[in-house]
């Protein structure tokens, strides 16, 4: 079914419509949430949030985007809402993290429960200092970073969701990579 079809059939109140858009999206929009959360049960609970919020908002919707992109708007502000109110602390299992803008290297924080207890505190522990690093990210610069490197969406898709130039966000991942590069290059040393 063509976009401008399902967003009729959405208008219109079609159940279907709505529940193939939940089929469609739910899996992403969980990631996305899950993303800025790092509490899996959390972001269940916002992804909910986020399709009752296109069930009630959805004669709103302009089309001056892409339904998936209006969708992943939704995600983020209440993803980021969620984080605000909570402060809470997550993991994260797999961050990309360039060094002298040459090599590309990956942290992953392995499963904790695969490992021997010095090895599960020290990745605890790395988790815990990568989402520090994160949190303190400006807020753009934490968006497309965590849209980019978490959700694996490109800058074109970024730059659609954030409604903003490809080439800002281009500059906010770059500097988010550095400012997270300079902040985790003691851990990476332990």
């Amino acid at each position: 079914m063509k976009e401008s079809a399902l967003i009729t059939k959405l208008k219109e109140g079609d159940n279907q419509a709505f529940k193939n858009v939940i089929d469609d999206y739910r899996q992403k929009v969980v990631g996305t949430c899950y993303g800025y959360t790092g509490d899996y049960e959390a972001a269940v609970d916002l992804a909910q949030d986020v399709f009752v919020e296109v069930f009630r908002s959805i004669n709103k919707f302009r089309g001056d985007a892409k339904l998936s992109t209006w969708i992943y708007r939704i995600a983020t502000n209440k993803s980021l809402n969620w984080v605000r109110d909570n402060k809470k602390h997550r993991a994260v299992r797999s961050i990309e993290r360039f060094f002298n803008g040459e090599k590309e290297k990956s942290l992953e924080v392995e499963d904790l429960q695969s490992r021997d207890g010095y090895d599960q505190l020290n990745t605890s522990y790395e988790a815990q200092k990568i989402q520090e690093a994160i949190d303190e990210l400006p807020e753009n610069q934490k968006i497309a970073f965590v849209l980019n490197k978490v959700d694996d969406l490109s800058y074109k898709r970024v730059a659609e969701i954030m409604d903003i130039s490809l080439s800002s966000v281009e500059s906010l991942i770059h500097r988010a990579r550095k400012k997270l590069q300079k902040k985790l290059s003691s851990i990476h040393s332990i």
